[in-house]
């Protein structure tokens, strides 16, 4: 009687080993690495633009794909990385089911924050196919979202909480670049003395800009808590206007923009280098 109620978890458990070990699944969580890092070079490129004052702007994950799709072949493009998007979320959902790679296993926490990164980009990879298809997006902005959590019943305490939380992750991201942890993600050893002083500084440098943008969003989040005022809420597009507005705003959007490219780049160079 127990082979028979543990025989279609044991089933699910040896079909997601062997779609976790199979090269077609290797390649579209690599694919999925390059979407992850296009999508925060054109985050990047337009805070640039606008720290340098030449018509640049704000934008968040879903903006960056909408500006794909404006592009010549913009759609196909977009195409490209629903299927990227796609599979790096069925990647960080998988590994998080299963705990462990192909090279190595994870703790609790790198299994929660992969199914958290998965769910996530699971909803952008769903936002890429409605922006191909023509279906509205809906706005889904941070103020709007935090307005109606705020209308709940002990809804001040839960997004104070999930304020919390992103700050959290802003300081995880930051022991990471300054740590170097994300280094034991990748294969080091097969990079050149060069590629990897290189790998390694555009890694440093993007997690500590990602730190910046999710402390920022995070301070907001307790901030609508305590106020009562959901538009404090901001998204990753507020928290670079903030910085824009801020003293020496060019200053801190341009370095935190810089720091966002180098991510980008370090996204994309891992998909070549991590260990999946």
């Amino acid at each position: 009687m127990s082979s028979s109620s543990t025989g279609p978890v044991e089933g699910a458990q040896e079909g997601g080993e062997r779609v976790a070990r199979s090269s077609g699944f290797e390649w579209l969580a690599r694919a999925g690495l390059v979407a992850r890092g296009v999508v925060y070079a054109i985050i990047g490129v337009l805070a640039v633009k606008l720290a340098l004052r030449d018509g640049g702007e704000t934008t968040d994950q879903q903006g960056a794909l909408k500006e794909i799709a404006g592009q010549p072949f913009g759609k196909t493009l977009l195409v490209l990385m629903a299927v990227g998007l796609g599979g790096y979320a069925l990647w960080r959902l998988l590994r998080a089911a299963l705990g462990h790679g192909t090279e190595e296993s994870d703790d609790a926490k790198a299994r929660i924050g992969g199914a958290a990164s998965g769910i996530g980009y699971a909803f952008l990879c769903v936002t890429a196919v409605k922006i191909v298809s023509g279906a509205s997006t809906g706005s889904g902005s941070p103020e709007k979202t935090t307005g109606g959590v705020l209308a709940w019943t002990g809804g001040p305490i839960l997004v104070a909480v999930a304020g919390a939380v992103l700050i959290a992750v802003a300081a995880d991201e930051a022991h990471k670049g300054l740590a170097r942890r994300f280094l034991k993600k990748s294969r080091t050893g097969r990079m050149s003395r060069g590629a990897t002083r290189t790998f390694t500084a555009l890694g440093v440098f993007g997690h500590l800009a990602r730190a910046v943008v999710f402390a920022l969003m995070g301070y907001g989040l307790v901030k609508a808590a305590v106020s009562y005022d959901a538009d404090e809420a901001i998204g990753l597009d507020g928290a670079l206007a903030q910085l824009s507005t801020a003293s020496y705003g060019p200053w801190l959007l341009g370095a935190v923009a810089v720091g966002l490219l180098g991510f980008a780049a370090y996204s994309i160079a891992d998909a070549r280098y991590r260990k999946v």
